[in-house]
């Protein structure tokens, strides 16, 4: 039995994010890592819930168990795959029939080993629905949308109606009730689609953390709060706690008014990684994890390293990462007359382990929460030049110390930085990576989890004062000191 290096607050542990991508990176990855570091450092156990209609999910979760992105006392959990299993409490009352969709061409179908396990039909706008199956084909759930109502039905193994809702919300609340089963339980939510019904779920037993793994505001040093935000944000009361990337992003949530009950700021972690040499760094080679989308700007970093190579520097760079703009990207480099310099990779989920030769790293991105690619880069002693985007790399980079910052979207500002690096002695090359290394050691996840227990500590405590305003002070003084109490007992390990 392994000894605990981080103790959390006592109660189950749940990590909720919309859907696992076949090739994922960045958040999905982040809070897979994230729940694994909670397993090994607080020696605890943790589940990772899904909303989507993915009809792999066991085969996923083998795969995913022998890349080690899962592991022991890890468990991953579908919402319609658990109740196929699990079934629903019936409701008395009378529960309204909807009849199967017939096959239509353009159906949005999923199948298992043969069989229709789900099929989706979307009329237009307030106009869509779905059906779900078992296995063996009977009827799980329809549901219904049309003109602003609707109606979400759950069938026995007979096909008699049980249950219903009037919201698939209502579905996903009734989902973490049959999980948490009254017990104390801390819910992690990643994902910003996921975030948007957590709001409405308020439990005494239930604290609800939604870490916001990109910007809130939209891009270009706007104050406006992104689209796809919005609605976390305007409902941030509905959580006990918001938790930023930085403490940039903190301060901008507080500038912004957000109401949340707490909001912290704790970073990605990292394991840890064996140091490098800095003789083992390739001068001129360059590397970039990250998808091929215009959010990303890809096209910012090669049109940089063709004008790097102009003025007479062998710098190459190789992207790894698979996206929508592969294509035009590659036509990029055609036109530039780099295609000997610069190269296109497919996604890697290992490709981190490139920055252990590599001399620098690129980030043009126009917006991140935290660039979990920057601390990686440092981490290895790879030297990150980034554009100084909201948010993450001014807190992370010192200017001309351990990397450089280029302005944002400056293809030209990026080119400095990037010359700058390649001008540099190589002893102060040496120094330069030896801080980014020590720099990222601030990002272990020893150091992380700590933060993430404090933090839940802190909401927990103030979910418990919201809800006693009907307890006497007296009684409220007491089980403030027995909580008091109980934590000198964890730090000095009395409770063992």
């Amino acid at each position: 039995m392994s000894i605990a290096q981080v103790r959390f607050p006592r109660g189950r542990q749940f990590a909720l994010t919309w859907g696992i991508p076949e090739h994922f990176g960045g958040m999905t990855a982040a809070m897979l890592h994230r729940s694994r570091a909670f397993v090994r450092e607080g020696d605890t156990s943790l589940s990772v819930l899904t909303l989507d209609d993915r009809p792999d999910y066991t085969e996923l979760e083998w795969r995913l168990r022998a890349e080690g992105q899962l592991t022991d006392r890890m468990r991953l959990l579908n919402i319609w795959d658990w109740m196929r299993e699990h079934g629903v409490r019936p409701k008395a009352g009378t529960h309204a029939r909807a009849e199967p969709l017939a096959p239509q061409d353009g159906d949005d179908v999923r199948m298992r080993d043969g069989v229709v396990v789900c099929r989706m039909r979307n009329g237009g706008t307030d106009d869509a629905s779905a059906d779900r199956f078992r296995d063996d084909g009977s009827l799980l759930m329809t549901d219904r949308a049309h003109d602003g109502r609707r109606s979400v039905v759950f069938y026995d193994t007979s096909g008699k109606p049980v249950r219903s809702w009037k919201s698939v919300w209502a579905v996903y609340r009734y989902w973490l009730d049959a999980l948490t089963e009254g017990k104390r339980s801390f819910l992690i939510v990643d994902s910003k689609t996921a975030a948007r019904f957590v709001h409405t779920y308020r439990r005494d037993n239930v604290v609800t953390m939604h870490l916001l793994h990109g910007s809130h505001r939209r891009a270009g040093g706007s104050a406006k709060l992104r689209a796809s935000r919005k609605d976390s944000i305007e409902h941030a009361d509905g959580y006990d706690a918001l938790v930023a990337l930085t403490e940039r992003q903190r301060q901008d949530l507080r500038d912004d008014g957000v109401s949340a009950h707490a909001i912290f700021a704790i970073p990605n972690g990292r394991e840890a990684t064996p140091t490098v040499p800095s003789a083992a760094h390739k001068r001129g080679r360059g590397i970039m994890l990250a998808s091929l989308t215009k959010r990303k700007r890809v096209d910012h970093a090669i049109r940089a390293i063709a004008r790097v190579r102009e003025r007479g520097f062998d710098v190459t760079l190789d992207v790894h990462g698979d996206g929508p703009e592969r294509e035009r990207l590659q036509t990029l480099i055609a036109e530039l007359g780099v295609a000997d310099a610069v190269s296109l990779l497919p996604f890697d989920a290992h490709a981190a382990a490139r920055f252990a030769d590599a001399d620098f790293s690129l980030l043009s991105s126009t917006a991140e929460g935290q660039p979990l690619v920057l601390v990686e880069a440092m981490a290895y002693g790879c030297i990150p030049i980034s554009y100084d985007i909201q948010y993450g790399p001014a807190d992370m980079i010192a200017h001309g110390r351990n990397g450089f910052l280029a302005d944002d979207g400056d293809i030209e500002s990026l080119v400095r930085g990037i010359l700058a690096e390649q001008s540099l002695p190589a002893e102060q090359v040496a120094r330069m990576r030896r801080r980014a290394t020590l720099h990222s050691q601030r990002y272990a996840d020893t150091v992380v989890c700590r933060r993430w227990a404090r933090a839940m500590e802190i909401a927990l405590e103030r979910k418990r004062t919201r809800h006693a305003g009907d307890v006497s002070a007296f009684v409220r003084m007491r089980k403030s000191i027995g909580r008091t109490k109980r934590r000198v007992q964890r730090v000095t390990g009395l409770d063992r």
